[in-house]
């Protein structure tokens, strides 16, 4: 017979966060709700504001206006992975 609880000091706490963040297309804000691990991992987030959709990153929370095509979107979303790993300091 095995035991099917959980010991609850051996689940991480994550935590979650209400965040603003800019449309990265043209900037208008938007609230976020994102879940991070203790380590400062992203696990998952949720655009709360209407009109806001959430842009796949697995780094950071990202959103974009509901009203930009998709071509507007992943343009600026490679803008900002580039400027991102610019800023990494891969060398």
């Amino acid at each position: 017979m095995t035991n099917d609880r959980i010991d609850a000091r051996s689940v991480s706490k994550n935590t979650n966060t209400v965040e603003t963040h800019g449309c990265i297309v043209c900037a208008r804000l938007f609230t976020i709700l994102a879940v991070y691990t203790p380590d400062g991992r992203l696990v998952d987030c949720a655009v709360t504001s209407p009109g806001g959709q959430r842009v796949m990153d697995e780094r950071q929370p990202l959103v974009a206006c509901d009203t930009h095509p998709a071509w507007k979107i992943e343009i600026a979303y490679k803008r900002w992975q580039s400027r991102n790993d610019e800023g990494s300091g891969n060398e």
